[in-house]
């Protein structure tokens, strides 16, 4: 038998979950009144803006809250960025987003990219000019060799794992080995002649840096040849911070993984109808990534003693 006393004990909790509810949900929007989205230096700053604004505004929208765009000045400077915290939302690539983890950053993958035939792996390719002479690596002893970051895969990990397994060492085989900082900036270097040859990305025969490049009247593909593709490389996270509340990383992963239906016109802008929906993902799809930088960590460790 209820009485007056359980009456309205009862209706003081139905209030209290009727208020606690909306409240749970907005607690995250008083510490987060502003989230931070940044990527890696793949292009130029401008392309980067112009790539990615109408998905941050996509999902500013999707989340309630003002999302900011930054552009990473390095690769490294995302990873200390989400380290300490200050990057809620990172693009990585696989390697810099492996590094991430093995310095320490509190971060989780949460989706990747996937190409058109629904595959979710890249390579990593060395480019000539399609006028050199040169027809394979070993042709091009005592040449300029064009990397891209430290941090990059397809841009210096990759390349370097694949010239160990040749018996090349850059540092001694090459006259030079130069970071160009971008994949962008790696072409042009090697279309101006300030290498001979330079590591860079390429999905398939439909959409590469290089590709990107020509629609951007940056490059003209019919310039450059390739004389060596890697094995296929796991294609790049989107990364939050772990630390977010598990109600705000849901709404992320969310707006994130239906980006190409809800807006399509923003997922156009980044892929130009180039790659497949984002799909979900999550850390162990990188460790074979992790194993990668510890490979290429020991070569500049046997290096240097």
């Amino acid at each position: 038998m209820l009485t007056r006393r359980h009456t309205l004990a009862l209706a003081a909790t139905g209030l209290a979950a009727t208020l606690t509810a909306p409240a749970i949900a907005q607690d995250w929007k008083a510490k987060y009144p502003e989230l931070v989205f940044a990527i890696i230096p793949a292009e130029n700053a401008s392309g980067v803006v112009e790539r990615y604004t109408p998905f941050v505004t996509y999902l500013a929208k999707e989340l309630g809250t003002k999302v900011t765009l930054r552009i990473a000045s390095d690769y490294a400077a995302l990873i200390e960025g989400q380290r300490a915290g200050n990057i809620h939302i990172g693009m990585y690539g696989p390697a810099s987003f492996a590094r991430a983890l093995m310095t320490g950053a509190k971060i989780d993958a949460f989706a990747i990219e996937t190409n058109l035939d629904g595959t979710k792996g890249y390579y990593s390719v060395f480019y000539v000019k399609k006028d050199s002479p040169y027809q394979k690596i070993e042709d091009l002893k005592g040449k300029n060799l064009g990397l891209v970051d430290p941090n990059s895969t397809s841009g210096n990990n990759v390349p370097r794992f694949v010239l160990d397994g040749m018996k090349i060492d850059p540092e001694t085989f090459f006259s030079k080995v130069v970071y160009a900082g971008s994949h962008e900036n790696a072409i042009i270097a090697l279309g101006q002649g300030t290498v001979d040859v330079a590591a860079n990305w390429w999905n398939d025969e439909q959409e590469s840096n290089l590709l990107r490049m020509a629609r951007k009247n940056m490059a003209k593909p019919d310039d450059f040849r390739i004389i060596y593709k890697s094995a296929q490389i796991v294609n790049s996270p989107m990364a939050y911070l772990s630390e977010l509340p598990a109600d705000l990383k849901t709404k992320i992963r969310d707006a994130v993984l239906n980006l190409s239906t809800r807006d399509k016109a923003a997922f156009d802008k980044i892929y130009e109808g180039k790659q497949g929906p984002l799909q979900a993902v999550d850390n162990k799809a990188y460790e074979p990534i992790i194993e990668l930088n510890k490979f290429v960590d020991a070569l500049r460790k046997k290096k240097s003693s």
